[in-house]
């Protein structure tokens, strides 16, 4: 009977934490606060929506997926999120219940946040990768049980190996990539019309009918945007076959360089261009350092392996089911977050098996 109540709990604990994740998912990438309003709001009508109204899983079934003010459409994000915390909530209760369960909830609910905002605005927030990295190292020194020890020590040690060495190895990865695939070059046959724009803190260009966003084009301060032009318009003059390089905040220009806000627009005929790239973005380099601190160094090289399997079978299924989308982006964070529930939830013994078939020991910390 306990356990049923127990069970009861847990899924029920499950599918409220997934509401308010709803409300992280929806907030915390647009810079609105969890606190301001209070109380859940419509995004289209923003009127306030009643308790009755806001109940786990129930409300949306009830609603049928529409907002009773304004007849919105609510997305089933809301329904998936509410019902898959409570099942993982329920799954980490019947594998570790007390007192293993309750830190898994937090860190479950850490990765299904960064999954859906990840999915939607491709970053994952510091509050989930910093904020989860140091809600790991001191979870592990209060309840070293999290990394297979009764040493609180030791755990806060293997704690902080984890986070050090998920984030080296991620960075190591983003930094090679960038050096060896960190430029992307374009010809254009005929030239293509291409046009910089700039309205206020905002800035567009557009090359033929593509459009970018200026702050999706640059990661870092160092990267270069090249556009080689037949002829341009900038800055009040006409050139004929020049070079511009853009800055995120400058243009560069037979070696002068000229600020952005004294720009409006700039305009010509384009023959190739040189955007730059990353293997991927900083967001995961941090992500995997929370998932070392959660779960230690092990499950950081499961997390990373189990990731790559998964990104690349995901892509390629992409590549035949949605042709007319190759290239697009794609974002590591949810493979990193499902690599990091597998091994919550059975990685252990996938690391016990694959080890095993070498006929010896399976590496230890100082083995390996």
């Amino acid at each position: 009977m306990r356990d049923a109540v127990a069970s009861v709990f847990a899924t029920v604990l499950g599918a409220i934490i997934g509401s308010f994740l709803n409300a992280c998912i929806h907030r915390m990438p647009r810079g609105v606060s969890l606190r301001e309003p209070r109380r859940s709001f419509c995004p289209s009508c923003h009127r306030t929506i009643p308790w009755f109204e806001n109940l786990p899983v129930v409300s949306w079934l009830v609603l049928r997926g529409k907002c009773s003010g304004c007849g919105a459409k609510i997305s089933v994000r809301y329904l998936l999120v509410e019902i898959l915390t409570a099942a993982l909530f329920l799954l980490a209760w019947s594998h570790y219940g007390l007192p293993l369960a309750p830190v898994y909830w937090l860190f479950l609910a850490l990765l299904i946040a960064a999954t859906f905002i990840d999915i939607e605005h491709f970053i994952i927030p510091d509050e989930i990768t910093w904020g989860g990295t140091a809600a790991g190292i001191i979870l592990s020194g209060l309840i070293p049980q999290m990394m297979e020890t009764d040493s609180r020590l030791t755990a806060l040690g293997l704690s902080l190996a984890g986070a050090v060495l998920g984030y080296g190895l991620l960075w190591a990865i983003v930094e090679f990539g960038k050096l060896a695939f960190g430029k992307k070059r374009h010809k254009f046959e005929p030239a293509e019309p291409f046009t910089w724009h700039r309205d206020g803190d905002k800035a567009t260009l557009t090359v033929g009918e593509e459009t970018l966003l200026w702050e999706d084009i640059f990661s870092r301060e160092s990267d270069e945007l090249v556009l080689e032009c037949t002829t341009a318009a900038v800055a009040g003059g006409e050139r004929e076959n020049a070079i511009l390089r853009f800055r995120y905040d400058r243009l560069i220009l037979d070696g002068q360089e000229t600020s952005l806000d004294q720009l409006e627009t700039a305009t010509g005929q384009l023959r190739a261009v040189t955007i730059p790239r990353e293997a991927m973005g900083f967001g995961d380099v941090k992500f995997i350092a929370a998932i070392g601190a959660f779960l230690g160094w092990k499950a950081v090289l499961f997390t990373l392996c189990a990731a790559s399997i998964i990104g690349c079978v995901a892509a390629l299924a992409g590549i035949f089911l949605a042709r007319d989308k190759a290239g697009s982006r794609v974002p590591f964070g949810p493979f990193l977050a499902l690599g990091a529930a597998i091994w919550i939830f059975g990685g252990q013994a996938v690391w016990d098996w694959y080890f095993g078939m070498f006929g010896g020991p399976r590496p230890g910390l100082l083995e390996f």
